[in-house]
């Protein structure tokens, strides 16, 4: 049975991949996007534009050029109903969260809101799919006690971050705090409406059609810049640990829960251990694989950027049936081989 999706943020990296995912299975997409990456991140080209045009390819993809802040365009996005949203329109930067908090709050705090009242009032049957993040966690995670080896911190005995990972007392920037807020209202919408949500706390996404910047988008950006022979900074001393998740290992994920029957939930979801990698790493087989020397300097820590995380996938792969099926160095190549297919983006 062909389905009707909703994909807000659909010109970003989990939104163009997911809409793609579904166009190509035959369903009919909407996607939601009021295009203002570049301008947020005070980058001068194009980035989600790309793939917004990308978009348009499909025949069975609608593109609606709004915001989830404002009800008409979530209401115009809506339509007579559809079967499922997956949330991914956000403010995602931490740096940018401390400059701009109040704009933070209002895209990422109401308008998760916004469009979960759009949804209520005009298809409460529908999944709902949000995208949160590690950070809700905030400097809780730094409780873990770790340990410091020649190129990463790594757990001392935890295997990684699971669902029962306090949010409470700690510090979280105001990202953290203002996604932590969207989670916590997708969760109550699926308890008192009774509509089914479901919260994905991700690590670090990345993938083919990611434009990253220094304030946001590692992955990429490490990548852009080491083809490019622009500068990179690091903050800390680069043996901070992230498990890489591949942005199609993710939309598998959505799509796992959008055709069960599954309750409303909340799932830590990440590459797990496996697909773990410092900063140094990362930087280290990025250099092997391009034949190019990064050009690194380093600088203070960032507030709230958490040593290691590392996410415990356990859950959501008994409750989904799904594992991740990209490995990181085989993902890293792909994104290498975009990025200099498309050397005119940067």
């Amino acid at each position: 049975m062909k389905m009707k999706i909703l994909i807000t943020g659909g010109a970003g990296l989990v939104g163009s991949n997911s809409a793609e995912f579904y166009a190509l299975k035959g369903d009919k997409v909407i996607v939601l996007d009021n295009l203002m990456r570049s301008s947020l991140f005070g980058y001068d080209k194009k980035s989600v534009e790309y793939n917004w045009n990308y978009l348009s390819q499909f025949k069975n993809i609608k593109r609606v050029k709004g915001d989830v802040r404002n009800e008409e365009d979530v209401f115009s996005a809506l339509g007579g109903g559809v079967d499922a949203v997956i949330h991914t329109a956000g403010q995602p930067g931490v740096p940018l969260s401390v400059k701009v908090p109040k704009d933070d709050f209002s895209i990422n705090a109401y308008g998760t809101l916004n469009v979960l009242e759009c949804l209520r009032k005009v298809s409460p049957q529908a999944a709902f799919v949000y995208c949160s993040t590690n950070k809700v966690y905030g400097e809780n995670v730094d409780k873990i006690p770790l340990l410091e080896k020649k190129t990463r911190y790594a757990y001392r005995r935890a295997a990684g971050v699971s669902e029962k990972m306090s949010v409470d007392l700690t510090g979280h920037s105001p990202y953290g705090v203002s996604k932590l807020a969207g989670d916590l209202y997708a969760q109550e919408y699926g308890r008192i409406y009774k509509m089914r949500t479901a919260v994905f706390r991700m690590s670090c996404t990345y993938g083919t059609r990611q434009f990253g910047f220094e304030d946001q988008g590692w992955v990429a950006w490490f990548v852009i810049a080491t083809l490019q022979n622009r500068p990179i900074t690091i903050y800390g001393n680069g043996k901070q640990v992230r498990d890489l998740l591949n942005v199609s290992d993710l939309v598998a994920a959505f799509d796992k829960f959008i055709c069960s029957d599954m309750p409303s939930a909340v799932y830590n979801i990440g590459g797990g251990a496996q697909n773990a990698l410092s900063l140094l790493e990362f930087i280290k087989e990025l250099e092997e694989r391009t034949g190019k020397r990064a050009q690194l300097t380093f600088s203070n820590w960032r507030p709230s950027d958490q040593k290691v995380y590392i996410t415990d996938i356990t859950k959501v792969k008994r409750a989904l049936k799904w594992r991740p099926k990209v490995r990181a160095q085989e993902g890293m190549k792909k994104l290498i081989s975009w990025v200099k297919e498309n050397e005119n983006l940067w």
